[in-house]
């Protein structure tokens, strides 16, 4: 249970200092607890990082005051023309801008800070942000967690 919690935490810290990272700190967990707390670490780890996110989100959407986004939208040029054509081809295409976010989330590839900013930049709905965040992030530690049991397993000896 302590586990869980201290999970639960550091991912929440890390989601929101980008400098932490949760995933070392589960596969160093991999080594002191059993399976079934694996899981549960994961989860809620998923829930940190998503809780964690929610910041970001909230300051592109301009309800979280971020002098140095403001600056950058109100600075003509290629920063606010890029968001400009994310946003209509997020309001075009939805299903898009939900596949960007659970791509981000799961692979980091573009990194999961910036589109959690976008997400509310293009006004993403927060509770298919926070759903689709939860559920990739936590199978994204799901992996994280059994990778070095699974490859442990095929290792001869």
């Amino acid at each position: 249970m302590i586990e869980t919690g201290l999970a639960f935490l550091v991912a929440l810290l890390s989601g929101l200092v980008p400098v932490l990272n949760i995933e070392l700190y589960l596969v160093g967990a991999v080594v002191a607890v059993d399976d079934g707390a694996l899981v549960a670490m994961a989860v809620a780890a998923g829930l940190g990082q998503t809780l964690g996110k929610l910041p970001y989100y909230y300051v592109g959407r301009g309800t979280i005051s971020a002098p140095w986004l403001r600056r950058r939208a109100a600075t003509p040029g290629r920063w606010a023309a890029r968001a400009e054509r994310w946003r209509e081809k997020a309001q075009e295409r939805p299903v898009w801008g939900l596949g960007l976010v659970a791509l981000s989330s799961f692979a980091s590839v573009p990194p999961f800070l910036i589109i959690s900013v976008l997400a509310g930049v293009v006004r993403i709905g927060v509770w298919r942000f926070a759903a689709i965040t939860f559920v990739t992030r936590t199978a994204r530690f799901l992996i994280v967690v059994y990778a070095p049991a699974w490859a442990m397993s095929y290792l001869p000896g």
